[in-house]
């Protein structure tokens, strides 16, 4: 008797089967015979969720690199404007004395939009500072720029 009816269909001719499992059993998409692996169909859902939790992973990873980058960046800038600003207050403020390249100074506000530069620390002056604040330390260095030590 044949396993199957030709007239429906429906119904899987086995020994056709039989033959295209025996010729390419990679093809099929299920086990073709008692011993073979077991085929279990993948969750897209769980494997598509897993990779992109693994992308945003790496990628916030990236975008804290380039963030901490960025900060090293911003930092030196604003060093950079500090610098610059106390350098043209500097060379604006009253000097009566050549500065010696590499030696330490103090800038000192005597009034707003008038300031001194001394070779007098803030701790040297006894008990009263003769200005009304003082902005920062410095040193002159080789090009005649100022590196600001403290403010």
């Amino acid at each position: 008797m044949s396993r199957k009816k030709k007239s429906d269909p429906g119904l899987i001719d086995f020994d056709k089967l039989q033959d295209a499992s025996a010729e390419n059993p990679g093809t099929l998409a299920f086990p073709h015979h008692v011993g073979s692996a077991v085929v279990k169909p993948e969750d897209e859902g769980k494997i598509k969720g897993l990779a992109m939790a693994a992308m945003k992973e790496q990628t916030a990873m990236q975008l804290k690199q380039l963030y901490d980058q960025m900060k090293v960046l911003a930092d030196q800038a604003k060093a950079i404007r500090t610098r610059v600003h106390i350098s043209e207050r500097i060379y604006r403020a009253q000097m009566n004395f050549d500065p010696v390249i590499g030696k330490v100074y103090y800038l000192y506000e005597r009034s707003p939009g008038k300031d001194v530069l001394s070779m007098i620390a803030p701790g040297e002056w006894g008990e009263k500072i003769p200005y009304k604040k003082f902005v920062a330390e410095v040193k002159l260095l080789s090009d005649h720029t100022w590196e600001v030590l403290r403010k």
